[in-house]
């Protein structure tokens, strides 16, 4: 248990770069091998990262053995995850997977399948839940009491190029998962519904609909309202967004960067206590290896996680009837249709022996 958690990275590209960079300052892992599709890249990428003599391939099973690979970490693109980190699982080994999980929430419950098949851990990785001013925000509204309204105004204007600029939602799908997620975490309950609008301004540089706005209601009644674009240049937000809490006894704010804000309604302020965690990534691995070592449930546990998945699916299918969406149709339609399109002949029978898809993602 003192040695170092022997862990095989799938995935050398950008992101994937972050990821070594993380790796090689957390001295409870080792990287033992690195996989691309692109071997040069990946050779590149471990050089340039302090790791010349890890291994590279160009697929999981070439390292997986021969390294001792006690776990994975998937960063490779989203539509990749359910292949790569299925193969992990099957491998025996717990993955650490990037968000999003996957592309819709048919595939992320074959994924929830493969971890319960295999018996081993499967977390994703959603790093905004780990800013130590995240964490502050979150015991203020802990002294405040229940939220009854949470909002985040998001506004950046990234002129990214290639895939995003292309994508039919690329704001909804590519990155207000972040929030989303987040307010699941700050508000301690689940969404119950969400009416969205989503629209393309004039001077765009997108394809799809870049801005949005959309209002989930949540068990007990509380309210999260998104407001956000990404072409937006200009007194831009943080990456975090810009947070606002409502409870009957006070309110916090949180400027997605700095140390939140919180006044009682006796206009007392509530102090904002900062912890020395690990932030971002780093926290998400650090809880990881946590998990794997201890045997505890993580916060991100991919069953749970499959629950921002269907935010950001019901949000789009808002947008596009112009209705509600209740997130309980959506979880429940992903599992009939997966049930109905995997022929995977350990992955079926695990998703055909859910009494509920809720019950299982914990939404009953």
């Amino acid at each position: 248990m003192s040695e170092p958690l022997r862990i095989l990275q799938v995935g050398a590209g950008g992101m994937g770069r972050a990821w070594l960079r993380t790796l090689s300052q957390n001295p409870s892992v080792e990287l033992v091998g690195l996989v691309d599709l692109d071997r040069a890249t990946a050779r590149a990428a471990a050089d340039e990262h302090g790791y010349a003599g890890v291994p590279v391939a160009a697929t999981l099973a070439e390292l997986a053995e021969r390294t001792g690979a006690q776990a994975v970490v998937d960063v490779t693109i989203p539509t990749a995850h359910p292949k790569v980190s299925t193969e992990a699982l099957r491998l025996g080994l717990p993955v650490l997977c990037e968000k999003p999980l996957a592309e819709s929430v048919r595939e992320c419950l074959g994924m929830v399948a493969a971890a319960e098949a295999s018996g081993q851990l499967l977390m994703v990785s959603q790093s905004r839940r780990y800013f130590r001013t995240v964490a502050a925000f979150g015991r203020q509204l802990a002294e405040l009491g229940p939220v009854g309204t949470l909002s985040c105004e998001f506004f950046k204007g990234p002129h990214f190029g290639g895939f995003r600029e292309r994508m039919a939602e690329p704001l909804l799908v590519d990155m207000a998962i972040h929030q989303f997620d987040l307010a699941r975490k700050l508000i301690g309950a689940e969404p119950v519904s969400v009416y969205c609008e989503s629209y393309n301004p004039p001077w765009s540089w997108y394809d799809g609909n870049a801005a949005a706005n959309a209002v989930f209601t949540f068990e007990g009644g509380a309210r999260f309202t998104f407001t956000g674009s990404w072409c937006a240049p200009g007194h831009e937000t943080s990456w975090n967004g810009r947070w606002r809490a409502s409870t009957a006894a006070g309110t916090a704010v949180w400027d997605g960067d700095n140390a939140p804000e919180a006044e009682r309604d006796s206009g007392e302020s509530v102090a904002a206590e900062l912890g020395d965690e690990p932030q971002e990534i780093a926290g998400s691995l650090a809880e990881f290896v946590g998990a794997v070592r201890g045997g505890g449930v993580p916060q991100s546990e991919v069953h749970a996680n499959v629950v921002s998945v269907a935010m950001v699916e019901a949000a789009v299918r808002s947008a596009a009837t112009g209705s509600v969406v209740r997130i309980a149709d959506v979880v429940t339609e992903a599992h009939a249709e997966a049930v109905a399109t995997i022929q995977d002949d350990v992955l079926r029978p695990v998703l055909e022996s859910w009494p509920s898809a809720l019950k299982t993602v914990g939404l009953s």
